[in-house]
């Protein structure tokens, strides 16, 4: 079974797509995998993985860590784009997120005032106040939605809350008042008998109409670039994805597309 990939709290840089050379924060366990999603495609695995027995790093820990990483680079003269909060999980279950991202700016500032600090979140945690004020004072506040559809979200991104509500997740997004970067990814396959394809006509449309609503700075859209836990998923190809960007610019969205 697909793992987890990040085995450190401070990890890379790497070269990410859509961000540029990127050092990584998990603040998810280090042997573990703990997330509010399911997602048929992440590349950290299933949750059925388990938690694992090294506990969520503390605030304490994240900011030491973060400081010898930046410290290190910067000696070392060593270029960076972006901070980015991913991981093993949901990052804004950490139950110090706000001060964690405190910290992050205050350290930022002080060894790579240029750098930006983006979190990758699938939006279940937006609405708690502390969550948002924090994410209101990143760069990058990158807001999962794969779907305008409950019942395509329920296949693909497999919500542990049976609640969800992608209604309920758009109107949360509209009040960040435009400051916010919506992350879309498209598949196609099959898992559980379930069929899979988020690039319908249908789909693209519906997403658009709540792309129009949410106002983002920007869109993004992409396919699997790693392998996945769910065994039947496709790559959706760069030609398909221009397609749909295509519509999405049509409606006056401005779309960053990662091929």
């Amino acid at each position: 079974m697909q793992t987890v990939l990040f085995t450190s709290t401070i990890f890379g840089p790497i070269h990410s797509r859509r961000l540029g050379t990127s050092l990584g924060v998990n603040l998810m366990p280090a042997d573990g995998k703990v997330c509010s999603f399911d997602c048929l495609y992440c590349e950290a695995g299933f949750n059925a993985q388990g938690a694992g027995k090294a506990g969520l790093p503390s605030r304490e820990t994240v900011r030491v860590l973060l400081e010898s990483r930046l410290a290190d680079m910067k000696e070392k003269g060593e270029t960076l784009d972006v901070i980015t909060f991913s991981g093993n999980g949901e990052p804004t279950l950490h139950p110090d997120f706000a001060g964690v991202i405190d910290d992050t700016i205050e350290l930022r500032d002080r060894y790579f005032p240029d750098v930006k600090i983006s979190v990758l979140s699938n939006s279940t945690r937006i609405g708690r106040k502390e969550v948002d004020e924090a994410l209101k004072k990143v760069d990058n506040n990158i807001l999962k939605l794969d779907s305008a559809f409950d019942s395509t979200v329920a296949i693909i991104d497999r919500p542990n809350d049976p609640t969800y509500s992608v209604a309920r997740i758009v109107e949360r997004m509209k009040r960040f008042d435009g400051h916010c970067i919506v992350q879309t990814m498209f598949l196609r396959g099959s898992h559980d008998g379930k069929i899979i394809d988020n690039t319908t006509e249908t789909e693209v449309n519906a997403l658009a109409d709540l792309y129009v609503q949410i106002a983002p700075e920007e869109v993004m859209i992409y396919s699997i670039d790693r392998k996945t836990p769910a065994e039947h998923l496709e790559k959706v190809s760069r030609d398909e994805l221009d397609r749909i960007a295509g519509v999405f610019r049509s409606r006056g969205i401005k779309v960053q597309v990662a091929g």
